[in-house]
């Protein structure tokens, strides 16, 4: 099957994670993807390294999120680059970018100049908290994000403090959401151009608009935090304003009751989701739990309730109370680190590995390897792989000045 995105092109601005993650996952999908780098340094993410690793002078996590892509090294601030940016902009079909707010407009890229550029272009804009508020020059980043959304009170147990967590969510989310608001004014600039014939029309079918079918997709790290909370959110606000309150002892979800958690067995650890705590109690031959009204109490309750499971499941292990859980069909499941995880069939049975190589900036020009992780989506049975590591920075500048710039000006 031929790539979704295949045709399209993207101009990248964006640095760092959740603009190169909505890159990275448009890459994946078959589009073109140009990053836009600052001569000398290029997207500050190639010196940001996670557990100090590196490779070939690029940072680990740079390689994780810049897979499948170009890059063009451009100074906005010189004006032969410039132009040379604008003309590239004549010939894309989405501009994505994280500048600070005003950046763009000082520089002359903001939309309403684009959209003169290229009325078609679908522009992509990722902030820290909007565009408007008292927190627009706030840094937007991952771990600040988190912490003014009400997230760190969710996880960890009543007694901890606010608990962050582990990985770069609110990067990883806005760009979720960057790619599907590109898709989206994608298909509808499709149709308006299905619809009209042309684009010399005020309207085509279903009053899409047709001579201008270009978008302005805007998204920010506290709104994609706050959508992913919305199961929280909506209930504190239909349940009177109460605070989210985090049980004494594992603590997995706070609106949830017993026995929702992770509990330590004799030798390992153990989940256990949400069900009927009396099956559960004479699964685990549980007498302290088996009573008829239990499920009654199952958040009214649910400290003491947790506090007996734990007690309980110490005195076994994982294996001994999983083939008990699995044969009364409870929803359970031991805890597993990544070691375990690499090694088991049901990971090897995804194929999620991926390996990508380039040629090292050295004099002998060997290939160095990244072993990272593919696109997570199917379509009719077909994942989407590309071997191509992250460029070298300005790595195709030349070909696409040869190329894409040459060509544009011949037809000038």
């Amino acid at each position: 099957m031929t790539q979704p995105l295949k045709g399209i092109t993207v101009l990248e601005f964006s640095q760092y994670l959740a603009g190169p993650y909505a890159g990275l996952r448009l890459a994946d999908l078959g589009a073109r993807v140009i990053k836009i780098e600052r001569p000398g340094s290029g997207d500050a993410c190639r010196n940001l390294a996670t557990k100090d690793l590196w490779v070939d002078g690029d940072s680990l996590l740079f390689h994780t999120i810049n897979r499948n892509k170009e890059s063009f090294c451009a100074d906005l601030k010189n004006p032969g680059d410039l132009a040379a940016v604008r003309q590239l902009i004549r010939q894309a079909d989405v501009m994505t970018h994280n500048f600070r707010p005003g950046v763009m407009e000082k520089i002359g890229l903001d939309y309403t100049s684009v959209q003169a550029i290229n009325p078609r272009i679908i522009y992509g804009e990722v902030s820290g908290y909007g565009n408007e508020g008292p927190w627009v020059h706030k840094p937007g980043q991952d771990l600040l994000a988190q912490a003014v959304s009400g997230l760190g009170w969710l996880s960890g147990n009543r007694d901890q403090g606010p608990v962050p967590l582990g990985l770069a969510i609110a990067d990883m989310l806005c760009g979720t959401h960057l790619a599907q608001g590109v898709l989206a004014a994608l298909v509808r600039r499709q149709r308006a151009t299905k619809y009209s014939g042309n684009y010399s029309v005020n309207k085509g079918a279903e009053g899409i608009e047709a001579g201008n079918t270009g978008a302005k997709v805007q998204v920010s790290l506290l709104e994609s935090m706050i959508d992913f909370q919305f199961e929280g959110l909506t209930t504190y606000l239909n349940n009177g304003q109460q605070s989210p309150s985090r049980s004494e002892i594992a603590n997995a979800h706070t609106f949830l009751g017993a026995p929702y958690g992770i509990y330590q067995t004799k030798d390992h650890w153990i989940a256990i989701s949400m069900g009927p705590l009396g099956p559960l109690a004479e699964a685990l031959a549980c007498p302290a739990l088996n009573r008829n009204d239990i499920d009654k109490e199952a958040f009214s309750q649910r400290d003491t309730i947790k506090a007996t499971l734990a007690e309980h499941l110490r005195t076994q292990s994982t294996d001994y109370w999983m083939q008990r859980l699995n044969a009364a069909a409870i929803w359970a499941s031991e805890v597993v680190d990544y070691d375990t995880l690499l090694q088991h069939p049901a990971f090897k049975a995804v194929a999620m590995e991926l390996q990508v190589s380039r040629s090292a900036q050295n004099a002998h020009g060997n290939e160095v390897t990244v072993t990272t992780t593919r696109c997570p989506l199917q379509i009719n049975g077909q994942r989407f792989t590309s071997h191509r590591a992250a460029p070298v920075l300005g790595a195709d500048t030349a070909h696409i000045r040869q190329t894409l710039l040459a060509k544009q000006e011949v037809a000038q």
